[in-house]
Formats: C-alpha cells, sequence, structure tokens
C-alpha cells in the first residue's frame, strides 16, 4: 500500500488511467463501515459517476498488518443507535453501488461479514482471494434483513444459497462461493493481484458506449423493469455509433479495435 493509507481514514478514492479504486481504510478495525464511512462512500459514488472517462471501479480494502486479512467486518452495529442511520441508511450504498454507470469489480481481498457481504454482492465483477470466509450473521443478531439486500442474495446465490446465510447464519468457504459463481476468479495470493489486473485490462478494451448501454439494460432487466422499446433504442444506438464500425472494421483488419465511445 502507499502512503496515502499510512493512517486509518475513511474509505479512500484513487483516479487514473480511467480506473477509479475506492479503498476501505480502516484494517486495524478489519474495515468496518461506521456511518461517517458511509456518508464518504456515497460522495465518492456520485464523484466516479460524474467523471465521464471513468469506465472501471474497483472496490478493495486495505488488509496491512491484519494476522488474517478481512475485507470488511461490517457495519459498525453501534451505528444503529445514531438518528437517520441503521439499516435503511447502510441500504443506500449497495443500493448506489449496483446503479453506478461504470462497470464495478469489489477485488475482495479478505473475509466478508454482515452488510459488507451485500456491498460485495452489489458490484457486477468480483475477484476472490482464497481462503477467505463469508459469514450473514444478521438473524443471530436479532434482524431482519433489508428489501433489497434480500433481493440481491436471492438473485446472486439462488434461493437455496441465502436461505442457507440467513437461516443459518453459518460461514461460506472460498470454495462454497465459487461453486455459486460468484467469482469471475478465485485465486491465491501471489496471483489475485494479475487476475484482477486482467480483468480490468478485458473491460477497458470493450466499447464504451455499447459496455455503458448494455449495463443499464442488464440492470433493467433484473430488477423487473425492462422496456422492449427502450431495449431496442439502445440497440439501434449501438448499431449505429462510431464504435461499432470501428469494431468491424477492426475485426476483418484482424486487429484491435480503438473505441473513442460513441
Amino acid at each position: 500500500m502507499s502512503q496515502a493509507f499510512a493512517i486509518p481514514s475513511a474509505p479512500v478514492l484513487q483516479i487514473e488511467g480511467g480506473v477509479a479504486t475506492l479503498t476501505l481504510n480502516r484494517p486495524a478495525q478489519r474495515n468496518r463501515l461506521e456511518n461517517g464511512d458511509l456518508k464518504t462512500l456515497l460522495a465518492h459514488i456520485d464523484t466516479v459517476n460524474q467523471g465521464a472517462d471513468v469506465r472501471v471501479l474497483v472496490l478493495t480494502a486495505n488488509t496491512t498488518g491484519q494476522p488474517r486479512p478481512v475485507f470488511c467486518a461490517g457495519y459498525d452495529i453501534g451505528g444503529f443507535d445514531e438518528p437517520g442511520h441503521g439499516s435503511t441508511f447502510f441500504e443506500e450504498i449497495p443500493d448506489a453501488l449496483a446503479a453506478m454507470r461504470p462497470v464495478t469489480i469489489c477485488a475482495l481481498n479478505g473475509s466478508v461479514y454482515g452488510g459488507a457481504t451485500d456491498v460485495v454482492l452489489a458490484c457486477d465483477l468480483r475477484i476472490g482471494l482464497q481462503g477467505i470466509e463469508w459469514r450473514m450473521p444478521a438473524t443471530a443478531l436479532g434482524l431482519h434483513y433489508y428489501p433489497s439486500g434480500l433481493r440481491r442474495y436471492v438473485n446472486r446465490f439462488g434461493l437455496a444459497g441465502a436461505k442457507r446465510a440467513f437461516l443459518t447464519a453459518r460461514p461460506f468457504t472460498d470454495r462454497q462461493l465459487d461453486a455459486m459463481g460468484l467469482f469471475e476468479a478465485l485465486e491465491p495470493a501471489d496471483q489475485w493481484g494479475s487476475a484482477l489486473q486482467a480483468l480490468v485490462k478485458d473491460i477497458l478494451a470493450l466499447a464504451p458506449l455499447a459496455l455503458q448501454e448494455t449495463k443499464k439494460s442488464l440492470i433493467e432487466i433484473e430488477a423487473g423493469q425492462a422496456d422492449e422499446a427502450r431495449l431496442r433504442e439502445r440497440e439501434q444506438l449501438t448499431s449505429q455509433s462510431e464504435d461499432f464500425k470501428e469494431g468491424r472494421t477492426a475485426f476483418a483488419q484482424r486487429r484491435s479495435p480503438v473505441f473513442v465511445g460513441r
């Protein structure tokens, strides 16, 4: 980690080369999320959405000095006692992350617990670190989880996996998560970083306009809000774009395309 992470802080946003990296930065507290951290995350998400040149967001954590890496220990339950906060406020974070304009990758470099598991699920793609643990303890704490989080669990884990998560509160191993198709890749520590870089590189090579419009459509389809006419409009938009012309030309010439995003 760079000097930017030498002192524990609210989540840190860095933007370079079309990639925004958002890092949880309280390793000594196992990157537990406090209400102030949630407000910072919302502000960073808004900043990234407004940056038209940002095409990929990577969400990760500083695990320096931890005996066993923990991406996030979840929401600080003491925050429930603060007026206007609690699970309803926490829900805004994964909901905002799920609706982001760029493609989002969770670089899951440690175990994850509680509400932070929904933050991971809200990302489009995930790179996992071998040996991590995943646990949703809501019912063990006496809590019925918020609606959008339950929907994400059912959508990503299937009903059987979601029932196991919430109705037993037992942890999942990395292999169990991988078997459910959660990860784009599940890698050992010495290969995890290169797998993440390869995924980011592949996404950056795609046509920006088609990528952005396709993500919008997939989100709407998942939410049951898809409109056939709107999907057709996006299809027509991209079929008439300079990028599609360049993509076909590059394919015919057996070279890599140079997309411009229009």
